[in-house]
Order: structure tokens, then sequence, then C-alpha cells
């Protein structure tokens, strides 16, 4: 790769790049970047995409009884409700400012712990993958709660091989804050040697957030986040959607895409698009259990933990998304910090995952924010760009069980990163 990159670049160019401290002025001019993105919201008292949500639920109270029929905070783990709430500390009218802030102190302590140490070297690409992904789905990172988990887990990750437990305590405290780090979490458990204490780290956070949750009054609402899941459709963009995405293009059967007020989301309504729905929530089950067999399967040969644990985790993760029946364009940013992770253990191994999630990322930009209303309006072109973003990820999750399934076979022979 070094030569291929002297090939295309001066030798003073891929010498800038691979300094530490070259990472930090692209992580200056991205995130200074979206800052003006934002500021042309926020300095009119203005917010962007769901914080526009978030700021509503900061301002009206996290007590269901009070929002007169509106979309409860509780369709987040409770933890969620922290930033959420934190972000309106310097009144409504910056709100969207502060949450930017939040997420960019948290990329910052990420970049940190990615650049620092053993990884001074081998983090220095992956840091620079992760700004380049930065580029084409900060426009949800930087508002979304996936913004606040993803430099959470991405810590953990890191950390995972040799501080399980405080791994498994970040990632506890991300489960809570949104649902999918619990994916992560999943194969640390299987792969570690002390999975004991990591569950019990777990245990202890929940224990500590349901104590929390009781003394605000919140606790008959702890576990609202999992009964909303159920009453929903098949979100446009899901995976399992594709089918009457294109029924509605080509207007079959009376298919069509269609707003569900009541939570915010476009779905698709078609033949057989109710019984789809229903069978996503077990087919997810059967998926995670099937992934947990293979995890089991490969470290009784005898697999690398660590490669065992983050390829564990990329698998878990996409399968997350692609047997969602959800599939918000933010589900992207779940698999970076698992890529990024990846690329710092063994660049050679993980540079095919990673350039199949730039692809992704880049086809979800297209989708959001830039051409978000011509697709659900059943444009042709759009319905195209977003079947060939599904493809992708089922792709993915090919690659992530094929290397499970592989794992323990042969001795690994990790690549530093750039090297």
């Amino acid at each position: 790769m070094v030569s291929i990159r002297s090939r295309v670049l001066p030798a003073k160019v891929v010498d800038w790049f691979a300094r530490p401290s070259s990472v930090w002025w692209g992580f200056a001019v991205v995130h200074l970047y979206f800052l003006g993105w934002m500021a042309s919201f926020f300095l009119h008292g203005d917010t962007f995409s769901d914080t526009e949500q978030y700021r509503q639920w900061a301002m009206d109270g996290y007590n269901p009884a009070d929002l007169d029929g509106k979309i409860s905070p509780w369709v987040y783990p409770v933890l969620a409700q922290i930033p959420i709430f934190l972000a309106n500390i310097a009144g409504p009218g910056l709100y969207l400012l502060v949450w930017f802030l939040l997420i960019a102190a948290l990329n910052a302590v990420g970049l940190f712990y990615l650049t620092r140490g053993r990884r001074k070297a081998s983090g220095i690409a992956p840091a620079w993958w992760w700004l380049f992904f930065t580029v084409f789905m900060g426009y949800l990172s930087f508002a979304r709660v996936e913004g606040i988990t993803a430099p959470i887990v991405l810590i953990a990750l890191l950390y995972a091989a040799e501080r399980p437990v405080v791994a498994g305590i970040l990632l506890s405290i991300a489960t809570w804050i949104k649902v999918w780090p619990a994916a992560v979490l999943a194969p640390i458990v299987i792969a570690s040697h002390k999975r004991i204490q990591v569950v019990l780290s777990g245990v202890a956070v929940t224990a500590v957030v349901a104590l929390g949750t009781w003394l605000s009054g919140g606790l008959p609402h702890i576990m609202d986040f999992l009964t909303n899941q159920g009453e929903r459709g098949m979100q446009l963009e899901a995976t399992f959607s594709t089918p009457w995405v294109w029924l509605s293009v080509f207007n079959i059967a009376s298919s069509k895409m269609a707003d569900n007020t009541a939570i915010n989301s476009t779905e698709v309504y078609g033949p057989g698009a109710g019984t789809a729905a229903f069978l996503m929530q077990p087919l997810l089950i059967l998926a995670a259990v099937g992934a947990a067999i293979l995890l089991v399967r490969a470290m009784k040969r005898g697999a690398e933990r660590e490669e065992l644990f983050l390829e564990g985790s990329l698998m878990m993760v996409t399968a997350f998304i692609v047997f969602n029946k959800v599939g918000s364009p933010q589900f992207i940013i779940w698999l970076a910090p698992v890529i990024i992770a990846g690329l710092t253990h063994d660049w050679e191994r993980w540079k095919v995952p990673a350039a199949l999630l730039m692809g992704i990322a880049m086809t979800t930009f297209v989708i959001y924010p830039l051409f978000y209303t011509p697709l659900i309006h059943a444009h042709p072109v759009m319905a195209a760009i977003l079947t060939t973003r599904n493809v992708l990820l089922v792709v993915l999750l090919w690659w992530s069980v094929k290397r499970t399934a592989e794992l323990g076979r042969k001795t690994p022979s990790p690549v530093t990163a750039g090297a």
C-alpha cells in the first residue's frame, strides 16, 4: 500500500498524512465544516433533522403523560435522555450548537485513544478513514443519538482485548443510550476470557441505571423502547423493504410509500408488507443466535480473541441492520467503530469491509440528505441507489459471516495499518 501511495502522491504529502498531528488538522477541518453547516441553522435558533425532536423533548420533559400524544423520549433507552436534555443547557436557541459540541468532544476523545500509545502508528490510517467516512455521514452523526454512542463504542473496542471489563462498562452505558451497542457487547462476552466479569459489569451498569430511573420516577417506562419497535411497519430504507420499494416504483398491486406520522417514519405498504414486518423481529433474533453459534464455534477452534470479537462485532452489527425492519440511514454509523478498530488491528484483513462500508456511506449520503424526497416519491433512480446500498450491506454481512466461519483454521498474521 505504501508503494501505491508513493506513486500517486509526493513523498512529503505521504509523510504529512502519516503524522498524528496531521490527523488532528483533518479532524479540525471536518468538524469546522460541519460546524459551519450547523451554524446556518442554530444562528437562526433552528435545529436540523432529529435534533428538532430532541429539543422538543428537552423542553417538554420526560413524562409521557405530559406530552399530549406526542412522540415520547422513551422510544430510546433512558440514558439517551442525558445528552438530549444536556444539549438544552444554553437554551432552545442554541440547542443544535451544544448538541454538535457534545458529539465533537466525544469524537475528539475517540481520536485521542485511537492515535495514542501502541496505536500511535497503526491508528493513523484508520483515523483518516474515519474522517472521510464522517464527510459523508456527518449530516447524520451530528444530528442523531448515534453520534453520541459511536465514539463510546470505538473506545470500548480499542480496549476490549486488554481491558474487557472497561469495555463492558462502556458498551453497557452505550446500550442504555441506543440499543445497537449490545451487538458489540455480545461478541466480547463470548470471546473474552473474563466474560463473567464483563457480564457482571453490564449487570452493575444496568442496576445503577434502574436505580437512577426509579429515583427520577421513570421506572415504569424504562423498557418502553422495546415495545415501540413492535408497532412499526417496514421502513422504506430497510433492506427487506426493497421488493416493496420497486413495487411502489412500478405502482403494482397498490403498493406505496407513505408516512407513519405516529412515529415520524416513511414505510412501505403492499401485499405481504405487514407479514414481513411481523416476521422481522424473529428473523433478527434467529440471525443473532446464528451469529453467536458461529462465534462459539470459532472460539472452540482456537481463534485469536481480538480478531474473534472484532469480526463477530461486524457480523452481529451488520445483521442488526440487514434484519431490521427500521433501517434508518443513521444505522450505517453503527458499523464505523467496528471497522475503525478492525483496521487498527489488521489493516490488510479489514480493508475490504472498510471499502464496502465507504461505498455504503456514499450511497447513503446520496439518499440522505441529498435526495430523500425523490426517494419517498418512488423515483426509480433513487430506488436503484437504495437497492445498491442494501446489496452492499448484504455483501458486507456475507463477508463477515465468511470470515468469522474461517477463524481458527489458521493463525492470523496482523498487518500494521498503513504498512
